[in-house]
């Protein structure tokens, strides 16, 4: 043990500080995270990260040429609030310590051991790209469709803007009640004058243009109180022009000598319900219908001849305890069947396994973490390894939940880099020297002309008209 002066008057009593404080001073190592996944979890975590760590470089590893994940991809045009959060990101790919590599997959460009090689630590957050199943028989049948890829439909990813969505019938049914399912009935009710001002993909507005649905039918399987959409979202929808909004006056009856003992947030939200419930919505000039049905499980999608949905067939449900926001929804042996020409199953998104070498709760459908460490599936660390996110805790939350997730992971890796327990370097390091010849890495640069070039293309009514063609993506940086 021994002391020397550092700036004067500060003193280091520990030959292991000694040793971290006078590399940080004294020589060019640093620590490199590599981030996977550009969406809020993987910029949250580098934003944290960055803060905490003078000596740390973040590398933001994306699929996609480009970044920003669901606030680009899954945020409804139609909340342009919610996208401000891409200024404070862009910010940070300002910083010389970020860096943002697009047009990458880990694990087919370039493997997990290469980047072990020449990283501190792998942060994994690359959200969910799936979603839950009913399976049920007809769930692959023309017309039935998921809304996740609804939503990437119109909000321009280009995986599912070629997406068949077919708006010629009356009806339309959602199956699911939470915030997703909201933003697809708002979608499909909205009038488009409104959404032309927005960001919504062009080749899904003309499609909505000529859109013949007048109603749709938000279903769940249990009853009112146990709905998982917010107030907010529920306002935004009852707040439609055009709209005549239906709610039984019977399945609501209930509600009313409960209201008082809720929590304040699940009160306001049920208070709505029950008021709305109680009057008329209608309007002279309502051409479209909004209904919400509770109490029923879908059991068989039912199509014609060309394997095309054309009705839903429910069973219906009661309530263990219909008092209780956890009760269990159990079947009456009853059915009925709704008519329908499309239909969306928003039950919930999901994550899966994209590397083979990292463990995977196949139950819970997350990488099992300690405090976003990850860990085998023995409970042993996995050193290095970090996840963040919906992969991480489920994809559940909002951007604000997301944001005190990752932290929590950056405060981790943040941990384990000051107790020198991870690599660190003292030469620069390019992720390109790795890619393969011939492929098109994209940088912060590149993204930005193509941000450039989509502003430009929304013109004076529209933020921007994304781009949704990789190939078109890559031609414009090219000529950039």
């Amino acid at each position: 043990m021994f002391s020397i002066p550092i700036f004067q008057n500060v003193y280091i009593t520990s030959s292991r500080f000694l040793v971290r404080y006078t590399r940080s001073l004294f020589s060019d190592n640093h620590y490199r995270v590599g981030i996977v996944g550009s969406g809020p979890a993987g910029f949250y975590t580098a934003q944290r990260l960055l803060k905490l760590n003078s000596n740390v470089r973040v590398d933001i590893i994306e699929r996609l040429p480009t970044p920003f994940g669901l606030v680009r991809y899954g945020v409804a045009p139609d909340h342009p609030e919610v996208k401000n959060v891409i200024t404070n990101f862009t910010n940070l790919l300002k910083d010389t310590r970020c860096r943002f590599y697009g047009n990458i997959s880990v694990g087919t460009d370039i493997s997990l051991s290469q980047l072990f090689t020449y990283y501190s630590a792998i942060v994994l957050a690359y959200g969910a790209d799936s979603d839950r199943k009913l399976e049920i028989p007809g769930e692959n049948a023309k017309g039935f469709l998921s809304a996740r890829r609804f939503v990437g439909w119109y909000n321009g990813l280009p995986e599912d803007v070629s997406l068949d969505v077919d708006l010629s019938s009356q009806t339309a049914v959602i199956i699911g009640q939470g915030n997703v399912a909201i933003d697809v009935a708002r979608i499909l009710l909205t009038p488009t004058e409104q959404l032309e001002k927005t960001d919504i993909c062009n080749h899904a507005l003309l499609a909505l243009r000529e859109s013949k649905i007048q109603r749709v039918v938000l279903v769940g399987r249990r009853g009112p109180l146990q709905v998982a959409f917010t107030i907010k979202e529920l306002r935004e929808l009852l707040k439609l022009k055009q709209i005549t909004t239906l709610l039984t006056k019977e399945d609501h009856d209930f509600l009313e000598p409960i209201i008082s003992t809720l929590p304040r947030g699940r009160k306001r939200l049920i208070e709505l319900l029950y008021k709305t419930s109680r009057q008329s919505l209608h309007t002279e000039t309502s051409n479209k219908c909004l209904e919400i049905s509770y109490l029923r499980s879908p059991t068989i999608i039912n199509t014609n001849t060309e394997g095309k949905i054309n009705s839903i067939t429910f069973e219906v449900n009661k309530l263990q305890d219909h008092n209780s926001i956890n009760t269990k929804a159990i079947g009456t042996g009853v059915y009925e069947t709704i008519e329908c020409g499309i239909a969306f199953r928003s039950i919930g998104y999901k994550s899966i396994p994209i590397l083979e070498s990292v463990p995977f709760d196949n139950i819970k459908h997350v990488i099992p973490n300690e405090r976003g460490k990850v860990t085998h599936l023995d409970g042993t660390l996995y050193k290095g390894l970090y996840c963040s996110g919906w992969i991480k805790r489920g994809p559940v939350g909002v951007i604000a939940s997301t944001m005190n997730d990752a932290y929590e992971t950056a405060e981790r890796v943040h941990e384990d880099l000051t107790a020198d327990t991870l690599q660190s370097f003292n030469t620069d390091f390019k992720l390109s020297d790795l890619i393969p010849e011939g492929h098109r890495m994209v940088n912060y640069t590149d993204w930005s002309s193509l941000d450039t070039e989509e502003v430009s293309r929304g013109g004076e009514s529209k933020p921007r008209e994304k781009i949704t063609s990789i190939q078109e993506m890559i031609r414009i940086m090219n000529n950039k």
